[in-house]
């Protein structure tokens, strides 16, 4: 039981790293499934304290998500419209895969912030880059708690051999 245990949990951990790229996959929470999953397991060096402080950094880093990105295009003086438009270029930009996901919320933000205000074009340029700082940070959060995560697992399974 311990080895379906352990391969269900690397293929969760797994998901959840990509997730941290692809907007509709929670990926620091799959990472803390994975880390669940390895906790019932025969052996393990996992305490119930640190599954808890993990699944609450989890779920802050997994809504932080959604608001950074908003906060940076604010923060640089985007509008409704642009931040609206930063999220349609990142469902766009997925089907574009790797660079689309990157790309495709400063376009959308740099877009709607045109056809907002054609005629201001810093300002939407300003808008967009606050759009992508805002995913860059985003998704460097997710990241940074997915991988340690995935460090502590691969740490747990490696003591086991």
């Amino acid at each position: 039981m311990d080895i379906l245990l352990i391969i269900l949990g690397s293929i969760i951990i797994i998901v959840g790293i990509i997730g941290c790229f692809v907007p509709v996959v929670p990926g620091p929470p799959l990472s803390w499934l994975g880390i669940l999953l390895l906790y019932f397991t025969d052996n393990n060096s996992i305490s119930s304290s640190f599954l808890w402080w993990w699944l609450v950094i989890a779920i802050i880093v997994t809504a932080l998500d959604y608001f950074i990105p908003i906060w940076g295009t604010k923060k640089f003086g985007g509008t409704k419209m642009g931040i609206r438009g930063s999220m349609v270029g990142l469902v766009i930009g997925l089907f574009f895969p790797p660079f689309g996901i990157i790309v495709g919320p400063f376009l959308g933000a740099l877009a709607a912030e045109l056809i907002h205000d054609a005629h201001d074009t810093s300002k939407a340029l300003k808008s967009a880059f606050g759009s992508f700082i805002g995913f860059i940070l985003g998704t460097g959060l997710k990241l940074g708690v997915s991988l340690t995560l995935t460090w502590y697992f691969v740490l747990d399974v490696i003591q086991r051999f």
